[in-house]
């Protein structure tokens, strides 16, 4: 029996991620550490969700920059969601929203698939 499946990109979905920063930041001037940090948030968004358009909370931003421009959080755990892109004049169908989890705690959790 062939199941026809729906390309994977399409769905809606919202996952929990830890993404290492302190890795993701190694040699990265002290002045530029929280602005890169951001960046490497949005592009490990876009790698996950496989879309372009990446918009990141405020809280997120915030728990970022919350240890000043130098000391960035070595790790993060942060909510990621697929929605569907309701403007009419949108490039894409799909955008991914990033928040900031609720429980930080990362020790021995991985991907978590919320639904």
């Amino acid at each position: 029996m062939v199941d026809k499946k729906k390309p994977r990109s399409k769905e809606v979905v919202t996952r929990e991620y830890t993404i290492n920063l302190h890795k993701r930041l190694h040699n990265v001037t002290f002045k530029k550490k929280a602005p890169r940090a951001v960046k490497e948030v949005r592009k490990f968004a876009q790698k996950m969700m496989k879309t372009s358009d990446v918009r990141l909370d405020v809280k997120l931003n915030k728990e970022i920059w919350s240890k000043g421009i130098r000391n960035v959080p070595f790790r993060l755990r942060i909510r990621i969601e697929r929605r569907r892109n309701d403007d009419e004049d949108a490039k894409e169908e799909m955008y991914s929203s990033v928040t900031i989890a609720e429980d930080q705690s990362t020790k021995g959790k991985g991907t978590i698939v919320v639904d």
